[in-house]
């Protein structure tokens, strides 16, 4: 299994980090199928060969996912496009 973990800070207060951090599980969901769930200010998504969580914080978001070994070998593609949408979502 391969592990991604990526934080960044950000300037959005919590509301507008979570607003942006749904439009990042829509967008997730719509494009990949990963079914997506609140707990609290953590975001936990799921589809075959990737689990994880996106906790969500007034100044920073932490992602932290698992690829399972189908996954694993695109593990910089991934995460190079992980990086891109939080950039994109969270400024």
């Amino acid at each position: 299994m391969a592990d991604i973990h990526l934080e960044r800070k950000h300037a959005l207060g919590l509301t507008k980090a979570r607003a942006a951090a749904q439009r990042v599980a829509d967008e997730l969901s719509n494009d990949y199928g990963v079914s997506c769930q609140w707990d609290g200010d953590v975001l936990r998504f799921e589809r075959r060969g990737v689990q994880g969580e996106l906790t969500v914080a007034r100044d920073h978001v932490r992602l932290d996912a698992r690829l399972g070994m189908l996954l694993a070998p695109m593990r910089p593609r991934i995460e190079a496009q992980i990086q891109d949408n939080v950039a994109r979502f969270f400024g």
